[in-house]
């Protein structure tokens, strides 16, 4: 039969037609990808513990019987009859991909028969649940072979042990080896322009070939080159560079210098000046004297209105702006500028010919002179409405008039009004509406003893953001102490997330009943004590839980004690501890859980022939960052990159050598014909 290399629609019928029944789901994640338990079946040494020859009139059935003796023997079927198994050339047969399938065999089975090109020419590997148990079937010239491997973890430890042996002439001639190909295939040559990008020692001169992109290429592992270091002489040539789309992609990359993006912003398209404007407002991302001016007078107005956002742009361009042809601009330059604008340009904004313009005026004009009711209903936007009840100074009659809206969008947001009249305040904080008894409970001018008569409902799950004007306070140890004892959560949470706190608003925060405080506290708090970091270290699996080992209070010297805690959150901060061994680290690079394989990879004290290991670790990320590790040897490491599956990782190794990374750009591509 023709060898199928489908879906998973195609392999499931594949194996429904030898007789095998997909258990659950059939995916498997959690086991060494497939072709690691190929390697014993197919190495140029392999010893069959079972040859066949291919010209017995019963090879199929003899080949069967054969598989299923060896199988029970060797422990690769469980007590449940459950077993793994991978067939050759079927999807992906790459080092990345585990592509396992868990299997049982129904009352009619037959493996030999259908799991190869012709039937008696199999090419399968199965292996136990547990992966100490490796059982596979290969056709050679005149046999097929069935190799038995017992222990399969110690046999992947003896090969890696093995493969991590290099003398320095054997490192030479690794990479002497990759100089003599002159071309390769063009997915490899993409897979390493890729890791190039990320490869932290590549030098400039290799940086700026990744630049060199032909018409209509794409730049390779553009979002690392964004956001990595480069040299200034790359950033120069990126700035430089030929192709807009090229230059366009730089525009992202917050570090630019104020005097780089006065380059960058040269552009003489507008289009792509207004993204590189764009970029700069979003990034907050600093500009010089002549580049405001520059982007305030563009002929482009979509430029002058992005630039009038930038919070930094001199108040003298706002002004400008504001009296700008075009409203769009007008519009944009209107909120900031009206502190600095004279009674003639504001009365000539507040009568704009444009609706917008118009309308944003009137707001503005209205923060310092109460809003009536006449001009409330003209504002003609649902919008434009709550933003006046939220922002304006109102009129007392306007106020009442908003306070006991129908509209519960109106009272929820003249329920923020910071000037609104504390008896409305009170009666909005007995609203029926949750949503605006909530927005009054969270107001900065409320006593906490006016605070805790809104009843409010809080969710200790919710999403919630600091308060600002907590926020705000954070250097006033007596407000802290104020918002720390609050009865409100969001105000205690709003608290924690404090940089710098007294020891006494700490230990009161420290003990707060609430998980959320605590977590902010260790999240933000510079003074967060041990006991705090470490509860969340059992705890929390966000991606801030990497940080707390950092933090300065956390107890290292008390870690290793956790070295055999149950929970492997715990169980990996251990090797924190100044006093863990090396021992400890190569210990971890074999516990079950991936997180804690994870944190032994990045240590120093990892031996190389753990780091060959784990290239064979279940969990992707592990594997890739081996790929990445120095400590690899040449050997490995050109295998590596020499697999499309691989490759990229392996070309982010600093290892490399310069002028070996400057012949995988020099390969030619394969020309098929």
């Amino acid at each position: 039969m023709a060898r199928m290399t489908g879906g998973d629609s195609d392999l499931r019928e594949l194996l429904q037609r030898a007789g095998l029944e997909v258990v659950g789901h059939g995916r498997v994640n959690d086991a060494r990808p497939a072709p690691v338990a190929w390697r014993p079946v197919i190495a140029g040494n392999a010893v069959p513990t079972v040859a066949v020859r291919d010209d017995r009139p019963d090879l199929v059935s003899e080949l069967n019987r054969q598989w299923h003796r060896l199988a029970v023997e060797h422990g690769v079927i469980d007590g449940d009859g459950e077993f793994l198994i991978s067939i050759a050339e079927h999807n992906c047969r790459s080092h990345w991909c585990n592509h396992w399938t868990r299997v049982r065999l129904t009352e009619q089975w037959d493996l030999a028969g259908i799991l190869g090109p012709h039937p008696g020419r199999p090419e399968f590997v199965t292996m136990s649940m547990d992966g100490d148990s490796v059982l596979g079937a290969t056709s050679e010239e005149y046999e097929v072979w069935l190799i038995a491997v017992d222990h399969f973890h110690a046999w992947v430890e003896s090969w890696a042990q093995a493969r991590a042996q290099e003398t320095p002439q054997e490192h030479e001639s690794g990479w002497h080896a990759v100089l003599r190909w002159k071309t390769a295939p063009q997915h490899l040559r993409s897979a390493w322009r890729e890791g190039l990008a990320r490869n932290a020692a590549a030098p400039a001169s290799v940086l700026l070939r990744l630049l060199d992109v032909a018409e209509g290429e794409r730049l390779p592992g553009a979002s690392w080159l964004i956001t990595r270091e480069l040299p200034n002489e790359v950033v120069e040539a990126w700035i430089e560079h030929l192709e807009p789309r090229i230059r366009k992609q730089l525009a992202e990359r917050w570090t630019l210098t104020a005097k780089q993006r006065e380059r960058l912003l040269q552009e003489p398209d507008p289009k792509l000046r207004w993204i590189f404007a764009m970029c700069a407002v979003d990034g907050r991302s600093p500009l010089t004297e002549a580049t405001f001016a520059q982007l305030a007078a563009d002929p482009s107005a979509k430029v002058r209105a992005e630039v009038a956002l930038h919070r930094d742009l001199p108040a003298r361009y706002l002004v400008t702006l504001a009296t700008d042809p075009y409203p769009g601009v007008r519009g944009a330059a209107c909120r900031r500028a009206w502190p600095h604008l004279d009674a003639g340009t504001r009365t000539a904004l507040i009568e704009d010919p444009d609706r917008g313009v118009r309308a944003e005026a009137v707001l503005l004009a209205h923060t310092t002179t109460p809003m009536p009711t006449a001009v409330f209903t003209a504002l003609a936007d649902a919008k434009e409405r709550q933003r006046a009840a939220r922002e304006c100074l109102l009129t007392d009659d306007l106020a009442e008039n908003l306070a006991r809206s129908a509209d519960k969008d109106i009272r929820h947001a003249v329920a923020a009004n910071p000037t609104l009249a504390p008896h409305l305040v009170a009666q909005l904080g007995q609203d029926p509406d949750s949503a605006v008894r909530w927005t009054v409970s969270v107001r900065a001018d409320l006593t906490e003893e006016e605070r805790a008569r809104v009843t409010v409902e809080i969710d200790p799950k919710a999403r919630c953001n600091p308060l600002p004007w907590v926020l705000a306070m954070q250097d006033d140890p007596e407000a802290m102490r104020r918002c720390a004892a609050s009865t409100h959560l969001l105000v205690r949470r709003s608290a924690a997330c404090a940089r710098n706190l007294p020891p006494d608003v700490v230990e009161c925060l420290a003990t707060d009943e609430d998980w959320l405080v605590r977590l902010f506290l260790a999240e933000n708090c510079a003074q967060a004590p041990a006991e705090v970091l470490l509860e969340m270290c059992r705890t929390w699996d966000g991606y801030s839980a990497a940080r707390f080992p950092e933090h300065p209070n956390f107890p290292r010297r008390a870690a290793l004690e956790y070295a055999h805690d149950p929970d492997p959150r715990m169980r990996r901060l251990a090797l924190e501890d100044p006093a863990a061994t090396a021992e400890l680290v190569e210990i971890f690079s074999r516990d079950p859980d991936r997180g804690v394989r994870w944190r032994a990879v990045r240590d120093p004290r990892l031996t190389p022939a753990s780091v060959i290991r784990l290239l064979d670790d279940p969990d992707w990320v592990i594997r890739e960052a081996a790929a990445r590790d120095p400590r690899l040897t040449t050997r490995a490491l050109t295998s590596l990159l020499h697999d499309s599956s691989t490759a990229a990782s392996a070309a982010a190794n600093p290892a490399i050598p310069a002028d070996v990374m400057h012949h995988l750009l020099d390969r030619q591509p394969i020309i098929t014909t």
